[in-house]
């Protein structure tokens, strides 16, 4: 068997051993997280590219959408204008439209009228036309 400093010196070897296996379990470990860490950095730093990228575009889709939001507005107002003067426009058509079917009303009313004048009047207008029939030969004869 072995004595008691034997096994104390044993036991001090397999604390050394042992500190030694958490030391370099401990480098590892750092080396780990150190290269993990620089990733991370690398991603960060692309995800802020991006996001710095992502703004500028931003805002330059901003200034021509504001831009395209104005176009917009002054095509709608001006096609508003040409449609209320086209408005005015069909208007005046119906106006021409009232006025003629007016018109034909008229004369319409003025030919009844006068077909039914003619109707009872209408040996009166024989001997008129008769009468004016004779006038024209007389003067033709004399005028020859």
């Amino acid at each position: 068997m072995r004595t008691t400093k034997e096994l104390i010196h044993l036991m001090e070897v397999f604390m050394y051993i042992a500190a030694l296996i958490a030391a370099a379990s401990l480098a590892v470990l750092v080396i780990f997280l150190v290269i993990t860490l620089k990733a991370a950095r690398r991603t960060l730093d692309n995800t802020a590219n991006t996001l710095e990228n992502l703004n500028a575009q931003m805002q330059g889709i901003t200034t021509e959408t504001t831009e395209l939001l104005a176009k917009t507005n002054h095509l709608a107002d001006d096609v508003n204008q040409k449609s209320d003067k086209l408005n005015v426009l069909f208007d005046g058509f119906k106006g021409i439209g009232e006025t003629a079917d007016g018109i034909n009303e008229s004369i319409r009313k003025l030919s009844a009228h006068i077909s039914a004048t003619a109707a009872k009047n209408q040996e009166n207008v024989s001997e008129v036309l008769k009468w004016g029939n004779s006038i024209i030969d007389f003067w033709k004869k004399k005028k020859s």
